[in-house]
């Protein structure tokens, strides 16, 4: 079997391109390289499938999955790892509740898929790439905001009980 080479690479992009566009266009879709920066879209150039909408879907819920399991760990870290305790050291209460904003509406997404993964149309599917689309654009500013805080509050010590030792004393 013969290995891809960039210009395979490159037609596949192509290609891609080309069947996203058709897509695009019947759904009102959000523009390619948009999606492909938030949701890296790209990669399905290498998938072969009938039902391109649904593959970008299952980029964009596996991104919001992922994000979802993050920040459940970090608002309940029962079994977290060391690093979620160092992240949760630097969060005040208006970081925990944008947080919590954003988990609600992750959830919200993630029973979106479960529907979408039992009975397929593309009309919620295509609806769904828009929405989440739309709701990521607002979410990532938020999460951004918390990422700005934990960075500048990293080195910091924190109190509790007077120790000055956090969760590692």
């Amino acid at each position: 079997m013969e290995k891809c080479n960039s210009d395979c690479e490159e037609h596949g992009l192509k290609d891609l391109k080309e069947a996203y566009l058709e897509i695009q266009k019947k759904h009102s879709l959000p523009e390619f390289d948009a999606l492909n920066e938030d949701f890296q879209i790209e990669k399905l150039s290498d998938v072969e499938t009938d039902f391109l909408v649904r593959e970008v879907r299952r980029f964009i819920a596996d991104k919001f999955s992922n994000y979802l399991r993050f920040i459940e760990a970090i608002l309940n870290p029962v079994n977290a790892q060391m690093f979620v305790f160092s992240f949760i050291k630097t969060l005040g209460s208006v970081e925990r509740e944008k947080l919590s904003s954003v988990y609600k509406k992750l959830a919200k997404k993630e029973v979106d898929v479960i529907e979408l993964d039992i009975l397929f149309s593309e009309e919620k599917e295509a609806d769904f790439v828009k929405d989440s689309f739309l709701i990521w654009q607002d979410l990532k500013k938020d999460l951004m905001d918390v990422v700005d805080v934990v960075k500048a509050n990293w080195d910091k010590e924190v109190e509790i009980n007077g120790s000055g030792k956090g969760y590692f004393g």
